[in-house]
């Protein structure tokens, strides 16, 4: 980052080359505005963070404990307040990401009001989110530049450590980190996944993931119904991609290829395959089919291929959609992994139906075996329920050990016995909490996880959140419910939101206002300003 002396010199110079008509520019005061918006475009944040991420993920290639983690936000605030938080309790931003999930944008920044996760959404809504998270990290930036400004100046009016100051400004870390952005499906073919990915590029999005769905069918990676595409369609679209970083000039962009295909029983198409073995036949073979002997086999409209050098038709449901055959679902994840891989995709998402190492490292390692330095992004997803999954994952391998389960209620028979309050304090409990616990560690050592994300925290504890305090504010806590449940605890926790006059940027105005109009300015704060008594 530039230094604050070399930047004052270069605004005190070309103040100086403008005569008497600049002689009201400050240029200390311009220094100080340009060195809080270190990032003058989405592009320059593209740039930077793609960069990032590569130092990142060539440091987990050389020591899987140096994962990375990311937390879900539908909002600037929610970015902005994670990585401040990030900041302030781990004292660097480094390894820290931001993931913009479709599934948020759909049910929350639409304007058709909440959606499900089928990409309904308007599109646009997906950079504008990019971009709106990015202001509010800059201003997080801004803010606390400012409050150094403020330090700088006071230690050089009594006396103080100036070089240490200086010090704190010059090794400023930014909030600005990479977002992994969700393109769904692509919204469309690809040129319309080209164009979107434009769009989100130049919003600053450095990692885009896109997922093997169709996309008029694209349905949330935990419910049922999904229906992929053929390898050919997909690579089109991870082509497109790369051709929209390259144009904006991110060459180092990042595509995470999305799987869906674990839980994915369907097609729409059956690919035209060229020659054998290729793409369009690897995939053909995975439909469900039946032997055809002559013309009398098929019904009205139905069609024959040709399969091993047999004649058979593929399973065709009433909607259209063909099927494919049960027990094949880890070869096509395998398979598409590695075509994806193989061709310009540098991350993978396979998209799991439990949170399970062994699991996911079962498909990582096969993948391996033909791209060593494969790695994933985990969803680590509030659609498990992760208590209930691990006190199952205990129990079975505990029965497995033989060990004495009596105390503990059989989930064969009831599925949810094991989520019972009372056994919050046991040794079963424990055991999977430590699992839980370690199960970032633990998939980034075992399965080849380099990033770990949660799609939709944020939703979640907005929603628990303010349950809590509707409960006892509307109810016989009134304003107690606010001042002990809230704003006792952000005191407490030295949260900056305590103060929302000055997160907001009152202060970054009254600064500014003072650059701009000297003696003149009109600021909102001073001492009859309520927010000094926190």
């Amino acid at each position: 980052m530039t230094s604050y002396q070399s930047k004052l010199d270069h605004f005190s110079t070309l103040c100086q080359t403008q005569g008497n008509t600049w002689q009201s520019i400050s240029p200390e005061s311009a220094s100080r505005m340009n060195l809080q918006n270190r990032f003058k475009t989405g592009l320059d944040i593209a740039k930077y963070t793609a960069k990032v991420m590569r130092e990142d993920m060539a440091a987990y290639d050389a020591n899987s404990s140096q994962y990375t983690q990311s937390l879900g936000c539908w909002h600037g605030f929610t970015a902005q307040q994670m990585m401040m938080a990030v900041k302030r309790h781990q004292k660097t931003t480094k390894r820290s990401y931001v993931y913009l999930s479709g599934w948020m944008v759909a049910a929350l920044r639409s304007e058709f009001g909440p959606l499900p996760d089928q990409s309904m959404h308007e599109k646009t809504s997906v950079p504008a989110l990019i971009e709106e998270i990015y202001t509010f990290l800059k201003q997080a930036d801004a803010r606390e530049l400012d409050h150094l400004y403020k330090e700088l100046d006071e230690a050089k009016a009594n006396g103080g450590n100036v070089e240490a100051v200086l010090s704190k400004i010059d090794n400023f870390e930014t909030h600005v980190v990479p977002i992994i952005a969700d393109i769904d499906a692509g919204f469309g073919n690809e040129e319309a996944t080209y164009l979107l990915a434009k769009k989100m590029i130049e919003a600053g999005a450095c990692a885009i993931q896109i997922e093997n769905q169709v996309s008029d069918a694209k349905q949330c990676g935990h419910q049922a119904g999904k229906v992929t595409v053929p390898h050919e369609d997909f690579l089109a679209k991870i082509n497109a991609v790369r051709y929209a970083f390259l144009e904006l000039g991110v060459e180092d962009g990042v595509i995470v290829a999305r799987t869906d295909s674990l839980g994915a029983s369907l097609t729409q198409k059956v690919p035209v395959s060229k020659t054998p073995g290729d793409l369009a036949s690897q995939y053909t073979a995975f439909l469900d089919t039946t032997p055809v002997s002559s013309g009398a086999d098929l019904e009205e409209g139905e069609m024959a291929i040709k399969l091993n050098g047999e004649l058979c038709k593929p399973v065709r449901l009433d909607n259209g959609l063909y099927q494919f055959k049960e027990g094949t679902e880890k070869d096509r994840v395998v398979l598409d992994c590695v075509t994806s891989l193989q061709s310009g995709a540098d991350l993978l998402w396979i998209e799991t139906e439990k949170p399970n190492v062994k699991q996911i490292a079962e498909l990582v390692n096969r993948v391996r075996e033909q791209v060593p330095n494969a790695k994933l992004v985990y969803n680590n997803s509030p659609s498990f329920n992760w208590t209930l999954k691990f006190r199952e994952q205990v129990y079975a391998e505990w029965q497995a050990q033989g060990k004495d389960l009596s105390a503990y209620p059989d989930p064969s028979q009831d599925i949810k016995a094991l989520m019972a309050p009372e056994l919050d304090s046991s040794e079963l409990a424990a055991a999977a909490d430590v699992l839980v616990q370690n199960f970032q560690k633990d998939g980034a050592r075992e399965a080849g996880i380099f990033h770990h994300l949660i799609t939709l925290p944020t939703y979640h504890t907005a929603a628990l959140s303010t349950d809590i305090l509707a409960e006892g504010y509307f109810g016989d806590l009134g304003m107690l419910a606010y001042v002990r449940d809230v704003q006792r605890q952000e005191i407490r926790r030295e949260q900056a939101s305590v103060k929302h006059q000055d997160l907001a940027g009152s202060n970054i105005g009254d600064t500014h206002k003072e650059y701009f109009s000297g003696d003149n300015a009109l600021k909102a704060g001073g001492e009859a300003n309520t927010m000094n008594q926190f």
